[in-house]
């Protein structure tokens, strides 16, 4: 029954059972119940922040240690998504704002969940830029996809029901993205660390 068919007030239910039949009053009450609680609201707001803001750490030590004309045209397009991805997120928590499920909260969760994908190509086009495929940058993003892969198939059992009991699912994946770009960040730093210069490779 939809909710607006569905009148606050008592209501009179004949029932049977087995051979006998009785009659029942129920009264039907409207109360507003949060979509998610709110430990998980935070969570689902923080993590996607947390992982751009470290994405930003990496852009930065890119940014200091590349100066070659053909890095710059890189470094310029990472800015350009990394904006984008910045804006998605930020209009995503707007939307998913605390309280009933709704096609705007749930919008916004799509929002947040969906872009953090671009995170995935934002770090892979990083080291490729900096340093090219390792085997730890390679354990680093197939550590994000998995992470991201979990956070989707999270949002798609939360958003058909009206109780996200796969919230926790969902919040995994978002935690292990935000995890691989702190792994990606420490990896970056302990490179360029060791690396009293980094230099472009030339192309020929």
């Amino acid at each position: 029954m939809d909710k607006r068919d569905a009148k606050v007030g008592n209501y009179t239910c004949e029932v049977t059972e087995l051979t006998r039949e009785g009659e029942t009053v129920i009264e039907l009450k409207y109360r507003v119940v949060s979509w998610f609680s709110p430990n998980e609201n935070i969570l689902v707001v923080i993590f996607p922040i947390l992982a751009i803001l470290l994405f930003w750490g990496q852009f930065g030590i890119l940014t200091l240690k590349y100066k070659s004309n053909c890095t710059n045209k890189k470094i310029i397009l990472l800015l350009i998504a990394g904006l984008l991805l910045t804006t998605i997120v930020i209009v995503g928590a707007i939307l998913f704002v605390p309280g009933e499920y709704s096609v705007k909260n749930a919008s916004g969760l799509g929002f947040i969940v969906i872009s953090t994908g671009i995170l995935i190509l934002l770090q892979y086009n990083v080291f490729m830029t900096a340093f090219g495929m390792t085997s730890f940058t390679i354990a680093i993003l197939i550590t994000q996809v998995l992470g991201y892969v979990l956070a989707v198939v999270g949002l798609c059992l939360c958003i058909m029901a009206c109780i996200p009991v796969h919230g926790p699912l969902l919040i995994s994946g978002l935690g292990i993205i935000a995890l691989a770009e702190l792994l990606g960040l420490v990896y970056m730093k302990f490179v360029a660390s060791n690396q009293r210069t980094i230099q472009a490779p030339r192309s020929n």
